[in-house]
């Protein structure tokens, strides 16, 4: 079992000065996951559990000195470069997606509340990530200093990740023309939401006659829990509809795609009417899943960590603690999402805090 504690944090390097340690990173960075996996969120829990299941602990693990102190968690997550930690992140979305070849991965940036209190007049600590819906699992993530900064970040985290042959949707701050252009340097392709931020865009690609001569369409109807929706998607051929300048500003765009969307919940009827431009040339049935499905990241990577792990209450905000502690919430959400039963998440959690054997399943021991 030791070496599957090594192969999860492994090549992540230790920060502190060598020789005058008392404890090694990896025991104290599968102790914070653990506790992460069996319902704690901060470091007393940490310490907690390492008391708790310190007989078990002991026979994976070095622990030369016992249990770290809480103030030793919280000095090591401070320091411990979020890179590296990232890095074990994708390293899980290796052993499960062999290649992104044909599949959808979502850019989308979340703010940690609980890290920028607005007493202290911070901007807000945003996390960008990327998310591969088809296997609910994040793949990769950059820390944004505040909300206009993702333009910078996302940038960034294409260059991270080998993208080839997938196809990368990121909502309205996304659609600049660089980082189409940088999405086709990745060879993917890009589906990109288009708001009034793109003026001669947006006014070309909402105006009535762009829709006349569209012939695709795709309708889909949904009820659920007294919500039900209907979304209309109409697409049509960037070349005939956009003008020769936009044509040549935005790299291998290829169609233009119009969502209407209507909701209504408890009798109260709304309207939305949102656009996109993708670079690849699809029915419009394959459009309308792939606007719907992007918002999965939403649904299943950001309420969880928000519902299910309590992000947004927990006050850490110092030094890089905030955005490890992230990472590890992703790394126990991935391994809780991978049980086969009927338990919810959040109930998985509390079970492992109660059944070892359970946890060392979690945990993939």
């Amino acid at each position: 079992m030791a070496n599957s504690v090594e192969k999860i944090f492994a090549g992540i390097d230790d920060p502190r000065v060598e020789g005058r340690c008392l404890h090694r990173l990896k025991d104290i960075l599968f102790i914070a996951l653990c506790t992460l996996l069996s319902n704690g969120e901060d470091f007393e829990d940490m310490v907690e559990f390492g008391n708790q299941r310190h007989g078990w602990l002991k026979e994976i693990l070095d622990l030369p000195n016992g249990i770290p102190s809480h103030d030793t968690f919280n000095r090591v997550l401070q320091i411990v470069d979020p890179e590296g930690l990232s890095a074990c992140l994708a390293q899980d979305g290796d052993v499960l997606i062999e290649s992104l070849e044909g599949k959808q991965v979502n850019f989308d940036g979340k703010k940690i509340k609980g890290a920028s209190p607005k007493s202290r007049g911070n901007k807000g600590l945003y996390i960008l990530s990327a998310w591969v819906g088809e296997h609910r699992f994040c793949i990769g993530q950059k820390k944004v200093q505040d909300k206009s900064n993702e333009i910078s970040a996302i940038p960034e985290l294409i260059g991270a990740l080998d993208l080839r042959g997938s196809m990368v949707s990121i909502d309205a701050i996304g659609c600049q023309t660089e980082i189409a252009q940088e999405i086709i340097d990745a060879q993917a392709d890009y589906l990109l939401a288009v708001k009034a931020n793109q003026g001669s865009l947006h006014e070309q690609v909402s105006d009535e006659f762009t829709w006349a001569s569209s012939q695709d369409f795709n309708e889909e109807w949904e009820y659920d829990h007294g919500r039900y929706e209907h979304r209309k998607c109409s697409t049509v051929a960037a070349q005939e509809v956009l003008s020769p300048d936009l044509i040549e500003k935005w790299a291998e765009v290829k169609t233009v795609i119009r969502i209407e969307a209507q909701r209504t919940v408890d009798g109260s009827t709304t309207s939305q009417t949102r656009f996109y431009i993708s670079s690849e040339e699809k029915e419009s049935a394959y459009y309308n899943n792939a606007v719907r499905a992007h918002w999965g990241i939403e649904n299943h990577l950001h309420w969880h960590l928000d519902v299910t792990f309590n992000e947004d209450a927990n006050r850490s905000r110092t030094g890089n603690t905030p955005q490890n502690l992230n990472i590890l919430r992703k790394m126990a959400l991935h391994r809780i999402r991978r049980m086969n039963d009927r338990l919810s998440l959040k109930k998985r959690r509390f079970r492992a805090s109660m059944n070892l054997e359970y946890l060392q399943k979690v945990v993939g021991l």
